[in-house]
């Protein structure tokens, strides 16, 4: 199958994911030839240079190889949470350049730009719908637990460095994560957006 053909088929970029879930390095390199390009141009979009783009794609790469087996579906298409994962990793080496002084006011602006400019218009929509949904689900959690989904998946740590940064116990961290995403799979259901 060209993988080419198939990069916005979102049945296929999940079964990739699966398979990269189950540590299938021929999935996991098939999502990348169907993804990286689009990925690499969101990247570069935000960053401005290629240098930092590629070093964005590559961090995220890793990121969706061992986060894989995290993804649910019910929560976002799978070049949704590619794109979050890549956004949240150019936009974090953004901050790091603002905190080292090396920000310029492209950079702010790159900050507030959410939109993936090379999606179609209905892509946006849907994109922009799934996050509204998200979002308005998301603040129906508990701040505490609204802050740990966070950290683990939008900011990519680990459940034990979201344990470590808030100084929680381990098992409190997993126990939140756990219910909060059953809150928020029954919360998109209840919206439609599952």
């Amino acid at each position: 199958m060209n993988t080419a053909a198939t990069h916005s088929d979102p049945a296929q970029l999940r079964a990739w994911l699966h398979g990269a879930a189950h540590r299938d390095r021929a999935a996991f390199r098939a999502l990348y030839d169907a993804s990286s390009p689009r990925l690499y141009g969101l990247a570069l979009r935000i960053l401005g240079r290629r240098e930092l783009a590629e070093e964005v794609l590559q961090e995220s790469f890793v990121a969706i190889w061992h986060h894989a087996v995290d993804y649910e579906s019910a929560l976002s298409a799978p070049m949704t949470w590619m794109t979050t994962i890549v956004r949240n990793r150019a936009f974090d080496l953004l901050r790091r350049a603002r905190h080292d002084g090396e920000a310029d006011a492209a950079d702010s602006h790159a900050m507030e730009s959410l939109v993936d400019m090379a999606a179609t218009p209905a892509e946006r929509l849907q994109m922009s719908s799934e996050a509204q949904a998200l979002a308005d689900c998301m603040a129906a959690l508990e701040e505490k637990h609204r802050e740990v989904v966070g950290m683990a998946f939008f900011h990519d740590l680990s459940h034990s460095d979201v344990a470590e940064k808030l100084t929680l116990p381990l098992g409190t961290v997993k126990t939140w994560i756990r219910r909060s995403l059953a809150r928020l799979h029954a919360c998109l259901s209840a919206r439609g957006a599952a």
